[in-house]
């Protein structure tokens, strides 16, 4: 083998890694923003529901016993309720966590076949690695063009995740723990 066929080989990897990383932070990205969106959600429909809840105990309340306190309570919780729905009026944060999930979805397939063609590389030829490279360039331009934006605060999550806490992979003890026994090693 020439030099400069070694010296393209090692270049083709190098790229195919630096694609897999991007996509490996994409991915995580996505997911951690899905997460987000879900928890985000969750507490707005708790509040609705609390605020509701209040609002109308409140009122019962003047009902009962006619105590300022209980009409001004039930006011007060009316009105944060009204300001929640007026926010939720433009914003579907359920249906934005579906589209961030489903997108984190296709990217971790695409992480698996970047994987899967570094794990490979040795063993095919350049002819075949070039083609699956340009196929995965290809399928990653379609993700990327249908996925939602996420936000810096998710990347700053996810890059901690990725470099801190080595959020994508498990060690060997890790691994043996998930195995059957006579799988471990």
């Amino acid at each position: 083998m020439g030099l400069n066929s070694q010296n393209y080989e090692e270049k083709l990897y190098t790229q195919i890694e630096d694609a897999c990383g991007k996509i490996i932070y994409s991915y995580t990205t996505q997911i951690i923003h899905a997460g987000r969106l879900n928890k985000k959600n969750q507490c707005i429909k708790w509040a609705q529901i609390i605020l509701s809840a209040i609002s109308t105990g409140g009122f019962i309340g003047t009902i009962i016993s006619p105590q300022i306190i209980a009409l001004w309570i039930g006011g007060i919780c009316s009105t944060a309720l009204l300001v929640l729905t007026a926010y939720l009026k433009d914003v579907d944060l359920a249906s934005a966590y579906l589209k961030h999930l489903e997108s984190s979805n296709q990217l971790w397939v695409l992480r698996e076949e970047y994987i899967s063609l570094l794990t490979d590389f040795a063993n095919l030829p350049i002819d075949s690695i070039v083609s699956r490279r340009n196929e995965l360039q290809s399928k990653s331009a379609v993700i990327y063009s249908s996925s939602p934006i996420t936000d810096s605060k998710s990347y700053m999550k996810a890059q901690k995740a990725l470099k801190e806490n080595e959020a994508q992979y498990f060690s060997r003890e890790e691994l043996n723990k998930m195995l059957p026994f006579s799988l471990r090693k």
